[in-house]
């Protein structure tokens, strides 16, 4: 505890000094970090309202990489990735082989700043105050703060630079050269993906698990939630709201009862545009192109 000294002057009815006297106040100091405890984050409608792939796939439309109107298709048709068995291997393996073309041959650098530009115009005015305020409240706690997203880590990255947090886990994709061959190191980062890649991360950087802290709106997240020591739904769906309640779980909402609505079909649909719209409009914004 650092402390300091206060002088404080008293006068008289005339304005002369009358007297002083000299008092220690105390100041808090930093906390000091803890460098087993950390916080995970994820994106989609946790930190952020709606998914952050669709709202880069609304940016390349917005560049005329492919129109709206191929966007709302792309989203319609991708729905089942979210709605219908996000779970089963075959609408996995689908999305995984559909990232893979969305990826291949695009320079990384690319990525990176169009993400930085669709970041500042579409995703920033969409980041909930209140899971923000949550993750500032653990980096001034001295822990680490990192975003866990089946979004391409590029994106997270993006995101968590501007957010100044400590950084990101994502789905990763191999890279020769500076640019995307096509092929993904690992698996989608989904479901009992992320509680794998925060144990192992955990390993890497020394952090007790137990007291780290998970942040998620999804039961898919289940997983991760379930490996930490403290969880935390917020904005939940049904079933994750349902879960919390059970196991006892702290619950923030953000939401209103209108806002909801007006996000549930961007934010439903963007779960899988991973697997369908960004790589269906790059495709064919190479073939307009002739690239």
């Amino acid at each position: 505890m650092a402390r300091n000294r206060k002088v404080t002057v008293s006068t008289d009815v005339h304005g002369h000094t009358a007297g002083w006297a000299e008092t220690d106040l105390a100041t808090a100091a930093p906390p000091e970090p803890d460098p087993t405890a950390a916080a995970f984050f994820d994106v989609d409608n946790t930190m952020m309202q709606g998914a952050s792939i669709y709202w880069f796939a609304r940016g390349l439309a917005a560049r005329n990489y492919f129109t709206t109107g191929d966007l709302a298709r792309f989203a319609w048709q991708q729905l089942r990735f979210r709605l219908l068995a996000t779970e089963h291997a075959g609408d996995m393996s689908q999305a995984k082989e559909a990232a893979l073309a969305f990826i291949e041959g695009w320079r990384v650098d690319d990525v990176e700043r169009l993400t930085e530009e669709i970041f500042d115009e579409l995703m920033a005015p969409r980041i909930w105050g209140g899971t923000r305020r949550l993750a500032q409240r653990h980096l001034a706690a001295g822990e680490r703060v990192w975003l866990v997203s089946a979004a391409p880590v590029e994106i997270g990255r993006v995101i968590a630079t501007r957010l100044g947090l400590t950084g990101a886990i994502g789905t990763v994709a191999e890279i020769v050269d500076g640019a995307y061959t096509g092929r993904l190191v690992g698996d989608l980062m989904h479901g009992p993906a992320k509680a794998e890649a925060i144990t192992q991360l955990a390993a890497v950087e020394g952090l007790d698990l137990s007291r780290c802290t998970a942040y998620s709106d999804s039961a898919n997240d289940l997983p991760m939630l379930s490996t930490v020591g403290r969880a935390v739904a917020v904005n939940p769906d049904g079933t994750l709201l349902r879960q919390a309640r059970q196991l006892g779980w702290e619950v923030r909402d953000f939401r209103t009862g209108r806002r909801a609505v007006k996000i549930a079909v961007p934010s439903t649909a963007a779960a899988g545009l991973l697997a369908g719209a960004v790589t269906a409009g790059l495709a064919l914004h190479r073939r307009r192109r002739g690239g």
